[in-house]
């Protein structure tokens, strides 16, 4: 499907975040700073049992402290516009981060009728900041965050039967593991003909892997898995710092080969475009499973 254009608006630079900068833009303590600035703000008594009270502090750290890799307002209006549209039961994000997308997806999930948001986050630490500022915004209920790497998860909430069929599954974690973890869901019976695929960053830094995958015929999908393509070539097509993005603190990921997923589902896909939350531009892959051939 062709790319949207209606859904864009122009991006309000007041409300941009911090730039990243040229070093690191996580992982060096600013999501724990994060976590005091939100329970010594003036307004932490007011806010509480409030989610977007909780995303107005989140985002206020972020505009005047330094930069977090949030969704952000625009990009999330997109999915929270998705998720009132499509009225999902159980919705799962790969890559929580430190809760901005839960909170801001579980509380929309929650008012659609949802009963389960799964946050899959594979560090420890980030996913305890997940916690507590999901637990601030009273959404306890609802999300439920589970530690580890994303594969690991996803296998063993199906293999515990907490996890069955995915409506709604946001992807916003390591970008080369979009294609492969769509892969396991696809082979675990987890995405099936009705389920939604929301893909983040898919300009910025960009995701020529998953976006070919998703887009592509199943004749093109079958043709692939027959002439010997593994996992091990979802690492091309991006740039240095996104492929070692986590090198340093989980070293090189390693991708399971004898994942196949179902190439006989058929996807109808379109970018929406959108913006980071510092203004530049990107934009959230919408991709809905239609059918699988016989």
């Amino acid at each position: 499907m062709a790319a949207s254009t209606s859904e864009t608006s122009s991006f309000d630079s007041q409300k941009a975040y911090v730039k990243k900068g040229t070093g690191s833009f996580f992982d060096d303590g600013r999501e724990t700073e994060l976590l005091r600035f939100v329970y010594n703000h003036p307004s932490v008594s007011e806010i509480r049992g409030k989610p977007k009270g909780v995303l107005k502090v989140i985002d206020e750290y972020a505009r005047t402290q330094r930069y977090l890799m949030n969704v952000g307002e625009d990009k999330g209006k997109i999915v929270t516009r998705l998720i009132s549209e499509s009225r999902p039961t159980v919705m799962v994000e790969l890559g929580g981060y430190v809760g901005y997308s839960a909170i801001l997806f579980g509380e929309a999930l929650r008012e659609a009728g949802g009963k389960r948001y799964f946050s899959l986050e594979r560090d420890p630490v980030f996913g305890a900041v997940i916690l507590s500022l999901v637990d601030l915004a009273g959404l306890s209920d609802v999300v439920k965050v589970v530690v580890g790497p994303s594969a690991d998860s996803l296998r063993r909430l199906h293999s515990e039967r907490r996890l069955q069929h995915i409506d709604l599954m946001f992807l916003d974690h390591y970008k080369p593991a979009y294609t492969t973890d769509l892969k396991l869901c696809e082979e675990l019976g987890l995405v099936k003909p009705g389920s939604i695929l929301a893909a983040d960053n898919v300009i910025k830094p960009g995701n020529p892997p998953y976006l070919e995958y998703v887009r592509s015929t199943v004749e093109a999908k079958l043709g692939a898995l027959q002439s010997g393509q593994t996992m091990q070539n979802f690492n091309a097509g991006f740039a240095e710092r996104t492929s070692h993005q986590y090198s340093n603190r989980e070293g090189n990921e390693k991708f399971d080969d004898s994942v196949k997923g179902n190439p006989k589902l058929v996807y109808e896909s379109r970018l929406v475009p959108s913006y980071e939350p510092t203004g530049e531009p990107d934009g959230i892959e919408i991709t809905r499973c239609i059918r699988e051939e016989i």
